[in-house]
């Protein structure tokens, strides 16, 4: 079907009349390697840098000692030690500063203070523009990061001529004994960093306590009397031999090449990345909020990149370690950060996240022979680049079972686009892998049934001993009755006969969820007494999606009353991302209204004015009682699947365009293009008028595509190659829809 594409216009810019104060809401840049973070009041204007590999791996000795295992977990837990537990399992996450996800450091133009200041990002281009007035001057920033070659490029117009702004290089002040937070830069104790100048070029080289080397290079050219360009490069030793001599040969030619020369090519990349998927929404804010997300995605998750970890790559900037370092957090933070990118159809841009768990797993196998003493793999939840643990509360720092939720990722990735080489190659095997472990941890119960040793559902009663609940968790169950269903049907699937047996096996051995009148409970003893930030126990419900509002009367039971017990207890608790998670639970309802709420709570008061998801209410409006302000980025990607999940539906295989949107909108008028489907389907659809209006489909392999009928008739037209047919499919029916790859019909309603 075609029509014009909708790529993001000036009304979806982040737009700021004023200075910028904080790194938190500055204007975000990034290449998926490199963050660019662009704010300040002139004096200066900073440019804060980051670098997605910049790591300090030294692993604390409380994780190499031969007591960090899950076998003596276990006997501290039933010996109701805590003492011993946060001693060997989790203080020294806090005592130490490392592991840490590292800053870069700045670049910063410094003039007179701004009198007036406008700030304005371009999504569509990528670019971020300050313009300003100071002391009669008026003074043009641009600058990008280029989405191909890695390099920043930044271009000046002054006024009073290029000696109005001085240029300075900033590193992050790693070594400084009068200061003494616990969360400081300066308990890294480097030495300080070498700066030096040459025919153009500045830079200054930082060198760790470590293996890591890492530089910023830049180069200036004065273009004419009134304008100066920078190019601009974050090197590091990762890049191989010489990094440094090449980093400044890469910038020297670019400054010659130019910032003009250059664009061309980096607007291509995204002008690409934009025509994958859009929708237009009478909610406009809504709109612009998804429009800016896929922008943040875009730019902290690339192919070839590593994944995102709690900042992306644009880590605090204020002379602190990162929040949580920086870490990669598997008891909900990376999930949540690659749940929307499918359904967007941003496949390779998801793919970094699959491609670092696959790379990870002679790390993963090597955990769990260390930690767990079993075969196959599983990845300490709380981590490094490279893997390995961190520490931190144990019941969820090094609970195994999240290693399933990162397998979920491999499944949803099958099942969106029905690459059949990828199941048996990488989702099966990463499945496979992951159950070796699992098995070996699992005990049987005096009911015959398969048990977790000891159980937990993240950061439910914090770090206690309340917090080791009654096996197995809902959490814990949900995710083990996942992993082996999946497992049994992909081996049934792929012909494995011996491997189905095994896991229909286990399967059959493993409890029913714990359920009361309350909905899902926390375990088989406890259901949730009081607000708080995780929904864990409702992983079934999404993002599992194992338990189905369509399939049966008893089953909307469950989700209905898991909902209204959240209602019941209250948002007190909550913090950014349960407002995203919230919104998805209730989209399995088909409630648009709710929905829309809860996200439009979320990008309101839990959101920086640049998008950046901030946790906390911190302008304090009485939302949640936490109003601090630290920034990640998972509950900004789970926000753009929940509204995703409101305009389509696709679990199960059944298509369902508009399952959950607010009455409203489809009066006035709602459409989405190109959103994927299960089994590669590519489908857009439109509804106004209080109708839905049409149905595109576009096959990219092979197959039997079923088509909820959500018109207002029982009569439906397809429309395939200027061919128009009739069929009869009764309102809420199900119609199977055959379509070989390559093909694309249009479904509308009969008049």
């Amino acid at each position: 079907m075609s029509r014009p594409i909708k790529i993001p216009c000036r009304l979806h810019n982040l737009v700021f009349n004023q200075p910028i104060n904080r790194w938190d809401e500055a204007l975000p840049l990034g290449n998926g390697l490199t963050g660019c973070l662009v704010w300040g009041n002139g004096a200066p204007l900073c440019l804060s840098l980051d670098r997605g590999d910049l790591w300090d791996t030294r692993l604390v000795p409380e994780v190499q000692d031969e007591g960090f295992t899950y076998r003596n977990l276990i006997e501290l837990v039933r010996n109701g030690d805590q003492q011993q537990i946060t001693r060997r399992f989790s203080d020294f996450f806090s005592e130490y500063p490392n592991p840490t996800k590292l800053p870069a450091g700045r670049i910063e133009f410094h003039g007179p203070a701004a009198e007036t200041m406008s700030c304005e990002m371009h999504l569509r281009e990528a670019m971020a523009e300050v313009t300003w007035e100071a002391d009669g001057k008026s003074h043009r920033l641009e600058t990008f990061l280029h989405a191909e070659n890695g390099l920043g490029y930044i271009r000046i117009s002054s006024g009073g001529g290029r000696d109005q702004l001085l240029f300075k290089l900033m590193a992050p002040v790693y070594t400084n004994s009068s200061d003494l937070s616990p969360d400081s830069l300066a308990l890294l104790d480097y030495p300080g960093a070498e700066y030096g100048s040459e025919d153009g070029l500045s830079w200054f080289l930082q060198r760790t306590s470590h293996e890591l080397e890492y530089a910023i290079v830049v180069a200036e050219c004065k273009t004419s009397e009134r304008t100066t360009e920078w190019v601009y490069l974050v090197a590091a030793n990762h890049d191989g031999d010489d990094w440094f001599e090449r980093a400044k040969s890469k910038v020297r030619a670019a400054v010659q090449t130019g910032f003009d020369a250059a664009f061309p090519s980096h607007f291509s990349w995204w002008k690409r990345y934009w025509q994958k998927s859009e929708i237009m929404l009478p909610d406009f804010e809504m709109e612009q909020q998804w429009y800016l997300t896929n922008y943040l995605f875009g730019s902290c998750s690339r192919k070839g990149a590593p994944p995102m970890p709690l900042q992306g790559v644009w880590t605090a900037d204020e002379g602190k370690l990162p929040p949580w370092k920086g870490d990669y957090h598997h008891d909900l933070n990376t999930e949540l950060s690659y749940w929307h990118y499918l359904k967007a159809n941003h496949l390779e841009e998801g793919e970094s996240f699959l491609d670092f768990l696959w790379k990870l797993r002679p790390a993963a196998r090597e955990f769990a022979q260390s930690y767990y003493e079993t075969d196959g793999i599983n990845l300490p939840s709380v981590m490094t680049i490279d893997g390995k643990p961190l520490g931190g509360w144990p019941m969820y720092s090094l609970s195994p079972t999240n290693q399933i939720w990162q397998c979920h990722a491999f499944d949803q990735y099958w099942l969106y686009t029905g690459d059949r080489e990828f199941l048996e190659t990488k989702t099966y095997v990463y499945f496979k892998e992951t159950a070796l472990c699992i098995l070996d941890l699992l005990v049987r119960g005096d009911d015959g049934k398969l048990k977790l040793p000891i159980s937990s559902s993240p950061e439910i009663h914090d770090d206690s001993l309340d917090s080791w609940l009654t096996p197995n968790s809902n959490y814990d169950l949900a995710l083990l009755r996942y992993l082996f269903a999946r497992l049994t049907q992909m081996s049934e699937l792929l012909g494995m006969t011996e491997d189905f047996e095994c896991w229909s096996a286990a399967s059959e051995v493993l409890p029913e969820l714990a359920v009361d009148e309350s909905g899902f409970m926390l375990s088989p003893d406890e259901r949730l007494l009081e607000s708080h930030r995780h929904f864990s126990h409702a992983m079934a419900i999404y993002p599992l999606q194992t338990v189905d509002y369509h399939r049966s009367e008893a089953e909307k039971k469950i989700i209905d009353d898991t909902i209204a017990r959240l209602e019941v207890l209250g948002k007190g608790m909550w913090v950014g991302y349960s407002f995203a998670w919230m919104a998805a639970l209730y989209t399995r309802q088909g409630n648009g209204e709710a929905a829309r709420y809860h996200l439009q709570q979320f990008w309101e008061h839990l959101c920086s004015p640049n998008g950046f998801h901030l946790n906390g209410d911190f302008r304090r409006t009485g939302l949640t009682q936490f109003h601090y302000r630290p920034f990640t980025l998972e509950g900004n990607m789970a926000a753009a699947d929940a509204l995703q999940e409101m305009l389509l539906q696709t679990n199960g295989g059944i298509i369902r365009p508009f399952a959950a949107v607010p009455n409203d909108w489809l009066e006035k008028g709602v459409e989405f293009q190109r959103f994927r489907g299960e089994m590669g389907i590519l489908i857009s659809a439109k509804a106004v008028g209080g109708r839905l209006d049409y149905v595109h489909l576009q096959a990219e392999r092979g197959g039997v595509f079923l088509l909820e009928n959500r018109f207002d008739t029982d009569k439906l037209t397809v429309e395939r190659d200027g061919a128009v047919t009739v069929l009869e499919c009764r309102i809420g029916g199900v119609c199977p829809m055959l379509l070989e790859a390559g093909d694309q019909c249009t479904v509308r309603g009969a008049s």
